[in-house]
C-alpha cells in the first residue's frame, strides 16, 4: 500500500475522515476501478488510493486544476495572504470565466489560490458563474509551490466534468457518490443542486449491479428517497470540517448501501456501532 497523502486543497464537505469506513468497504468487493461522480476534493480516491479511477464533477475548476495536478503541478504565481491581491486573483479568474479560458494552468493556479485565501476554503459560485467568496483573513497560509508529486498518483486516474448522468460505467466498477448535501446551500457550481437532482441520481443508479455508496445529510426525505431505492442506509455522526458560517458542531449522516452481501453489511454495522 502507498503512503498516506493528503488532498492537495481544503474542500467543503471533505469526506477525509469517512475514508477507514469506505476502505473497509471497497477492499470487501473485487472492483477494478473506482468511480466518483462527484469527486469534490479528491479526499476519498486519495484515502482509497485504487489503481484505475473515474472522477467527475459538475464543477470544471476543479476538475481543470486536477489535470493540471496530473501533469505536475507548480505554483508561481506572486499573490500571497493580502486583502487586495485576493481580490486583484479574483477578479482575473472570473474575466477568465467570462471569456470562456477556464481551463490551462494559470486558470489551475488561480483556481488553487484563491481557494486557499478565500473564506474557510470555500468554492462558491453566483448564478452568473462568478467566483465570489471573499477574503479569508488567515493569519498565515503555507502555499506549497510545487505540487508534483501528486502526478504518480493520478497517473492512471481519468478526469472529467459534467452532469453524472453522461459517465459511463461498467459491471465492475464501485461507484462512490457524494452529492452535494440536501440543504440549502448547493451553489458550488452554476448550475446549483436541487431536490429533483438528488431524485435523478437515484434513478441513473436505479438498475445498475454495482456495488455503490452515498453519502449525504440525514434529512427526512433523503432517509426515504434511499431507503425506496433499495439502499440500506446507516446513520453517522460526523464531523463538519468546513461551513459557509463556521460552523463545526457535528450533524447526522446518511452512508447508504447497494448491492452489498450481508456479510459485508453486518462487518459494516458493527464497525459504525464499534466507532460511535
Amino acid at each position: 500500500m502507498r503512503e498516506q497523502i493528503m488532498p492537495p486543497l481544503k474542500w467543503a464537505g471533505g469526506k477525509r475522515w469517512l475514508v477507514p469506513t469506505l476502505r473497509e468497504i471497497y477492499v470487501s468487493v473485487e472492483s477494478t476501478r473506482l468511480v466518483e461522480p462527484f469527486v469534490g476534493g479528491m479526499a476519498i480516491t486519495l484515502g482509497l488510493k485504487p489503481k484505475t479511477a473515474l472522477l467527475n464533477d459538475a464543477n470544471p475548476h476543479i476538475i481543470n486544476f486536477f489535470m493540471e495536478l496530473k501533469k505536475g503541478f507548480v505554483f508561481t504565481l506572486n499573490y500571497g495572504n493580502k486583502k487586495e491581491e485576493f481580490y486583484l486573483a479574483r477578479e482575473e479568474f472570473n474575466d477568465l470565466i467570462k471569456e470562456n479560458q477556464i481551463f490551462g494552468n494559470h486558470a489551475a493556479q488561480l483556481f488553487y489560490y484563491l481557494i486557499r485565501t478565500g473564506y474557510n476554503g470555500l468554492c462558491r459560485f453566483n448564478k452568473s458563474g462568478l467566483f465570489n467568496v471573499p477574503f479569508g483573513q488567515f493569519k498565515k497560509i503555507d502555499y506549497q509551490k510545487s505540487l508534483q508529486a501528486y502526478s504518480s498518483y493520478l497517473n492512471d486516474w481519468q478526469f472529467t466534468h459534467g452532469d453524472f448522468s453522461n459517465i459511463e460505467t461498467n459491471a465492475q466498477d464501485f461507484i462512490y457518490m457524494d452529492p452535494p448535501y440536501d440543504v440549502p446551500f448547493t451553489q458550488y457550481h452554476t448550475l446549483g443542486y436541487s431536490w429533483q437532482d438528488q431524485l435523478r441520481l437515484l434513478e441513473w443508479v436505479e438498475d445498475k449491479p454495482n456495488p455503490m455508496v452515498i453519502s449525504n445529510q440525514a434529512t427526512g426525505r433523503i432517509v426515504s428517497a434511499y431507503v425506496d431505492a433499495g439502499f440500506h442506509v446507516f446513520q453517522i455522526r460526523a464531523p463538519r470540517m468546513i461551513a459557509c458560517n463556521g460552523n463545526r458542531t457535528k450533524a447526522m449522516e446518511v452512508l447508504a448501501l447497494k448491492n452489498f452481501d450481508e456479510k459485508t453489511l453486518k462487518q459494516i454495522a458493527d464497525t459504525l456501532s464499534e466507532n460511535g
